[in-house]
C-alpha cells in the first residue's frame, strides 16, 4: 500500500525550514570566508521572511543573555529592528540596478543578512571576554571591520566582482552598514522593570529574614589580624542595585583581594541587586558602619590597613546612589563616609571610590594616613556602567588590568589612568580625569603593606 501524500502546508514548512538551514549555513561560510556560491542560498520571498524572523529571534535572545535575562522586552526596539528590513531591500535593489540585474535583488538581500546570527553570537562572546580597555577597543574595531568585509563578500558572492559595478555596490553596502551601526548600538531590546514595580526578591519573606542572618554571619567570619605582620582588610560597598555591573565588579574585586592580596578571612562585601540577595549582605549605610566597626575591632591598628572599595552612580552633589527596591535607602556622602571611618578608628586606609564626580571625596577623606583614589574629578563623569557590562571602565582598568599584575597601588593607578585615557580618547568622551591623593605617612607605609601582600 502506498504512503498517503504529505499535506501541502506541511511540505511548504519543510521547504522553508530546509531553506533557512541552508541560508544560515551559507551565511556562516560567507562570514568565515569559506568556499560558497550563490547557488547555496535560497532566495524566495518566503525564505527571506523566514530568515528575517530567525534573525530577529536570535537578536532578542542574545540581547536577553547580555543582560542576564533580566528586565522585560521593549516592543519599540522590535519595530525599530523591522524598520531596517526595507533598508536592506532598498540597498539590494540599488546594487542590483547598478549591475543591471534586478532579478538578483532578493538574492542580495538574503546574502546580506544570512550571516547576522554569526555576528550576533560573536558580539555576545566578545562582550563576555575579560578584556582590558586597550585590547577591548582593538577587538571591537576588528569586529566591525570583519562585519564590513563579510558584507562585501556577500556582495561578491551574490552579484559578482564586475568592475566598476562592484565598487559602486560596495559603497551602497557600506552606507547601509553605517546607518545600521548608528541605530543599533543605542537600542536595547531588554529594559529594566519600571521604577514603581517592587522586585519579588527582597519582598519575599524568606529573603527578607535571610538578610539579617547573612550580615551576622559575614561579620562573624572576619578574623583578627596576626601581630607582627602587616595585613590588609577589605570592605566593599556597592549600594546601587539598579544595574548588575556594580555587583559583578564587586564580586571580582573581593575575589582578587582574597586570592592575590591575602584578605581571605579579613574581607566583607556589601552589595545591592536583585540577584545577589542570597550571596551578599545589603549595602546600606547601617551595614557599612557595622562592617567598618567589626573590621576595626579585628585589626592591629598600628600594623594593618583597610582597603575600602566603593562603587555606584554618583551625582554632582557627590551623593552615591543607593537602590534596593522596595526599600528606601539613603545615599552615601563624602562627609558621612569620613565620619564612619573616624568613628571606627581605623588608622591606615586605602579608599577607592568609583562613581561620577567621585573626586568630591578627595578633600573630606584626605589625611596623612590615607591613600584616596577616585574614578573621576569632582566635576567629571566616569563611564562604563552600562547594563550587561562586567566592569565599569575604571573598575576594569584598576582591578582587572592593573592590580592583576602589580601589588603597588600607586603603580596600578598610573596604569589604569593611562588605559582609561586611551579608551575615552578612542570613544571621544570627555576625560574623566581619575584622581589620587597619597598622605605623607601612608606613602612610607605602603611598601611594607605591598610586600606583605606579595
Amino acid at each position: 500500500m502506498s504512503e498517503p501524500a504529505e499535506r501541502p502546508g506541511r511540505a511548504s514548512l519543510a521547504l522553508l525550514a530546509e531553506g533557512l538551514a541552508r541560508n544560515i549555513a551559507a551565511g556562516a561560510r560567507i562570514a568565515f570566508f569559506l568556499r560558497v556560491s550563490w547557488l547555496d542560498l535560497r532566495a524566495t520571498p518566503g525564505h527571506f521572511v523566514t530568515l528575517v524572523a530567525f534573525n530577529l529571534a536570535t537578536w532578542v535572545a542574545v540581547s536577553a543573555a547580555r543582560v542576564g535575562f533580566q528586565g522585560e522586552l521593549d516592543p519599540t526596539a522590535l519595530w525599530l529592528y523591522l524598520a531596517t528590513v526595507p533598508l536592506v531591500l532598498f540597498a539590494a535593489l540599488t546594487v542590483a540596478t547598478l549591475y543591471g540585474r534586478r532579478e538578483i535583488t532578493l538574492l542580495l538581500a538574503v546574502g546580506l543578512i544570512a550571516s547576522d546570527p554569526v555576528f550576533a553570537l560573536a558580539g555576545l562572546a566578545l562582550q563576555r571576554l575579560p578584556l582590558g580597555l586597550g585590547l577591548g577597543a582593538l577587538l571591537y574595531g576588528a569586529f566591525f571591520v570583519w562585519l564590513w568585509l563579510a558584507a562585501l563578500r556577500a556582495l561578491a558572492v551574490c552579484a559578482g566582482t564586475r568592475r566598476p559595478q562592484f565598487y559602486q555596490g560596495a559603497l551602497v553596502v557600506s552606507g547601509m552598514l553605517a546607518l545600521l551601526l548608528v541605530v543599533f548600538p543605542s537600542t536595547d531590546v531588554w529594559v529594566q522593570p519600571p521604577a514603581g514595580e517592587a522586585p519579588p526578591g527582597l519582598a519575599s519573606e524568606r529573603l527578607f529574614h535571610l538578610q539579617g542572618e547573612l550580615i551576622e554571619r559575614r561579620l562573624a567570619a572576619i578574623e583578627p589580624g596576626r601581630a607582627g605582620r602587616p595585613e590588609l582588610f577589605f570592605v566593599g560597598y556597592a549600594p546601587d542595585g539598579s544595574q548588575g555591573v556594580f555587583g559583578r565588579e564587586m564580586r571580582f574585586v573581593k575575589r582578587l583581594f582574597d586570592e592575590r592580596f591575602g584578605t581571605r578571612g579579613h574581607s566583607i562585601a556589601l552589595v545591592n541587586g536583585e540577584t545577589t540577595l542570597e550571596e551578599f549582605p545589603l549595602a546600606t549605610a547601617t551595614n557599612l558602619g557595622r562592617a567598618l566597626a567589626r573590621v576595626a575591632g579585628q585589626m592591629n591598628p598600628d600594623e594593618d590597613a583597610l582597603f575600602l572599595y566603593v562603587s555606584a552612580h554618583g551625582d554632582e552633589s557627590y551623593r552615591l546612589a543607593a537602590e534596593q527596591r522596595p526599600l528606601v535607602l539613603g545615599g552615601l556622602t563624602p562627609t558621612a563616609l569620613a565620619r564612619m571611618l573616624q568613628d571606627a578608628g581605623i588608622k591606615w586606609k586605602i579608599v577607592v571610590v568609583s562613581a561620577c564626580f567621585s573626586g568630591g571625596y578627595i578633600e573630606p577623606l584626605r589625611g596623612a594616613d590615607t591613600l584616596v583614589i577616585t574614578a573621576a574629578a569632582a566635576n567629571r563623569h566616569s563611564f562604563g556602567c552600562r547594563t550587561g557590562n562586567d566592569f565599569t571602565y575604571f573598575g576594569g582598568a584598576l582591578f582587572r588590568d592593573a592590580l592583576s599584575r602589580t601589588h603597588s597601588f600607586r603603580d596600578a593607578f598610573a596604569i589604569a589612568r593611562g588605559l582609561i585615557e586611551s579608551q575615552e580618547r578612542s570613544e571621544r568622551l570627555t576625560p574623566s580625569l581619575p584622581q589620587i591623593s597619597v598622605g605623607a605617612a601612608i606613602a612610607a607605609r605602603l611598601g611594607a603593606l605591598e610586600a606583605a601582600a606579595r
